[in-house]
């Protein structure tokens, strides 16, 4: 009586379902009965545990019995949304879309936990990197590096926000950046990570963006988010785009912000602030402006008098401007 009483004031737990959708059985058995569905993300009531499944109710009131691996809990999902909150305040720094179906984890690794999928082909805007080592059976297969050091082998990790605003990590060979191949064939063997748009030029009937691109080395595991920026402007008599300022070398994180300021006699001007970090490790802000065709490092004094009381930094998002894709990986 003991042990029915203890059974019976035991409250239901909460999972969530992790996979793309799972089929509800009737029975544990071989030959089974198919009794309802559950997809990816929603809450389910955990009634009863047996070997690897779970007895779940669905908020429609159905249930039925799914592998437990399919399933949550309640704690991950709560880790999920406070990383939706957190998001909120990442500028974003360029458009993708998924190569495969992928999970979105919730921190980066491949041993992480993940919840929700993405689809082939899903839309993600880009909002952070990390690096972390792989978690691979060969991985240990390593020949040792200088000084007898062992190389151990790392990846690149994306933080991203889907089109329901899910935000999680993917790993950064599963998704594609999305630039314009008009400036994408200027990478010259390099990593694209990140393309806004500064401005647009009217063009007889239509207008024309020009965009500030950050790349990186072709490979993962880099100590800096990027090190090189370029500007592309378009030259309306060529019919083209063409470098209007580059940079190389820099030791460049994430976030890159783009905005508009006020300079005296030149007007409003569209402005970029890159991030760098100097020899001690300090974060060190670099503004820039554009009188196209000129880019120029930004001075304060550069600045209208009310735009110096008051600089308004606000993120401007590259919108997707052309179906052509980069591949980043």
């Amino acid at each position: 009586m003991c042990a029915c009483a203890r059974h019976s004031e035991r409250a239901p737990e909460v999972g969530y379902v992790s996979a793309p959708q799972v089929t509800l059985r009737d029975q544990l058995a071989q030959i089974y009965n198919k009794v309802g569905i559950a997809k990816n993300g929603e809450r389910v009531q955990v009634l009863d545990r047996e070997r690897r499944f779970a007895r779940v109710r669905l908020e429609s009131g159905q249930e039925g019995w799914v592998e437990q691996r399919y399933l949550v809990n309640e704690k991950i999902f709560d880790a999920f949304e406070n990383m939706v909150r957190q998001g909120k305040d990442i500028p974003v720094e360029g458009r993708a879309a998924t190569r495969t179906e992928t999970n979105l984890h919730v921190q980066p690794g491949r041993d992480t936990e993940h919840l929700y999928q993405l689809a082939e082909g899903a839309k993600v805007s880009i909002l952070r990197r990390a690096t972390v080592e792989k978690s691979l059976p060969g991985a240990r297969l390593i020949a040792p590096g200088p000084a007898g050091k062992i190389d151990k082998p790392m990846e690149d990790w994306w933080l991203v926000r889907d089109s329901q605003g899910h935000v999680g990590w993917v790993l950064g060979r599963m998704i594609d950046l999305d630039v314009p191949l008009d400036v994408a064939q200027y990478a010259e063997g390099q990593r694209i990570v990140a393309c806004f748009v500064l401005s647009e030029i009217t063009v007889g009937d239509k207008k024309v963006p020009e965009y500030l691109m950050l790349l990186n080395e072709p490979k993962d595991g880099l100590p800096f988010d990027y090190n090189q920026a370029r500007v592309f402007t378009w030259n309306v008599k060529r019919h083209r785009y063409e470098t209007a300022y580059r940079e190389r070398n820099l030791n460049g994180v994430f976030p890159v912000t783009v905005s508009h300021e006020v300079f005296g006699k030149e007007g409003d001007l569209p402005t970029f602030t890159l991030r760098t970090k100097d020899g001690s490790g300090n974060v060190v802000e670099r503004e820039y402006k554009m009188n196209t065709p000129i880019v120029k490092k930004v001075s304060r004094l550069d600045l209208a008098p009310a735009a110096r009381r008051s600089p308004a930094l606000t993120t401007f998002l590259m919108p997707s401007v052309s179906p052509d894709i980069y591949r980043i990986s």
